[in-house]
């Protein structure tokens, strides 16, 4: 017996809106939903795992989620509430950040698992030989300026201006929901609550081309949507210092990541369990318990930054993401480092100060009050006199091991014989060996 996919939505806080007689086609039947991706880079970002995770409670209701590519109207770009047009991308660019996407949307649904496998779609391939003048014909008679018009995507941009391109993207979005409808049996399109609009002017083109009426009831193809993520305090989530929190590992590692989840406030992560996690609403309220008894453990961070980090990437990733956060904020020690790869070791000490420095220059001092001293070119210690002070307090370490004789040798086990983590109080320091 499969889960109420409604009511799943709205324990999750996941169902923004939906169009009558949503919830009574989904009970009656396994429907066939889609949701679209306009591939503007080469990864999706944790701003599209919201509306992934519609695909995956929709699948796992017992529906078949169809998850499409825009390789069409990506060569246009959505106006929906954005303050300027869009940059063209080129074909190529396109192409290769279609193909990224593509890998990246196969994580998450089952595609091989019966009659509501998951399916994969382009636009590209019904709309690349389509004319103008054809596409004027299927899609544009159907609709008038009015209505396009009322659409508030389009109302906030004519204060700025938008151009004919844009402004056809809700047609050409309309008729991804028609072709759909007609080809692959879809009678529902779902997204984030700025698509509303979009999807809409989908089931209108629909009713109008298939022969409804405003006056008679017309139940052929719906609309659902799902609440933008936002914070607490009404900003918008999903970024991190360095902008985009990707779902790509090489353009946010692993590390990084995991921080991300991490370091989710408490008024934040009660909303964010619920919406990214696969977990059960009596997991998730054991989890928020055993959290307010103790919210220095950070139990509802940890559990967030675990389901995501292990099905976005692997649970060896997370494991490791865990090791490294232990080794520049808890007690853990760098062996646990050894052998990962020069990429992940970065990656963990992104935002650590770092000296690069010749191998000869490193063999060539003396003891450890040289190298931290002289070698650093004073980010450690200012000089060789306060080095040795703070080697004899006891203040310095190397590889996370205290060293308190200012004349210590220097032959420390560089990690990947590269890489020496100095550690100053609290505040670490990476040396890089080249």
């Amino acid at each position: 017996m499969h889960k109420n996919f409604i009511e799943e939505l709205r324990w999750r806080g996941m169902l923004h809106d939906m169009m009558p007689g949503t919830e009574e086609q989904l009970t009656k039947e396994m429907t066939t939903a889609y949701i679209g991706f306009d591939p503007t880079a080469s990864s999706l970002h944790i701003g599209n795992l919201a509306t992934i995770m519609l695909l995956k409670h929709f699948q796992l209701c017992g529906h078949k989620p169809i998850a499409l590519v825009g390789g069409a109207t990506g060569m246009i770009g959505d106006p929906s509430f954005k303050a300027a047009e869009r940059s063209f991308l080129s074909e190529e660019t396109l192409r290769f950040n279609q193909e990224g996407i593509r890998k990246q949307l196969s994580k998450f649904l089952d595609f091989d698992c019966g009659d509501n496998s998951a399916e994969l779609v382009n636009n590209y391939d019904w709309f690349k030989n389509f004319s103008f003048l054809e596409f004027l014909r299927e899609a544009g008679k159907y609709l008038s300026v009015n209505y396009m018009m009322s659409k508030d995507s389009v109302k906030k941009r004519l204060e700025t201006g938008i151009s004919f391109t844009e402004f056809s993207y809700q047609l050409l979005q309309g008729y991804d929901f028609y072709w759909l409808y007609k080809n692959n049996g879809v009678r529902l399109q779902m997204g984030g609550s700025d698509q509303w609009g979009n999807i809409t002017t989908g089931t209108e083109i629909i009713r109008r081309k298939e022969g409804g009426s405003e006056e008679v009831e017309f139940n052929r193809a719906f609309a659902l949507t799902t609440p933008l993520v936002t914070k607490a305090d009404g900003t918008k989530f999903g970024k991190s210092e360095s902008g985009n929190v990707w779902l790509d590992a090489s353009m946010t590692s692993p590390y990084e990541f995991y921080q991300f989840w991490l370091n989710a406030a408490d008024a934040d992560s009660h909303r964010l369990l619920r919406v990214f996690t696969l977990l059960s609403r009596e997991e998730i309220t054991a989890i928020e318990e055993e959290h307010a008894a103790a919210p220095h453990l950070r139990i509802m961070q940890k559990a967030l930054a675990k389901d995501v980090t292990c099905r976005v990437h692997s649970e060896e990733a997370y494991s490791i993401a865990v090791k490294a956060s232990e080794i520049l904020y808890g007690k853990g020690t760098v062996d646990a480092l050894q052998g990962m790869s020069d990429q992940d070791i970065l990656s963990v000490f992104a935002g650590v100060p770092q000296t690069i420095i010749t191998r000869g220059d490193y063999e060539a001092c003396t003891n450890i009050t040289d190298l931290v001293s002289t070698v650093t070119n004073g980010e450690v210690y200012a000089s060789k006199g306060e080095a040795r002070r703070a080697i004899q307090g006891n203040a310095l370490s190397v590889n996370k091991s205290k060293v308190s004789d200012p004349n210590h040798p220097i032959d420390f086990t560089l990690l990947n014989n590269k890489y020496l983590l100095l550690g100053k109080g609290k505040k670490n320091h990476l040396l890089i060996v080249e």
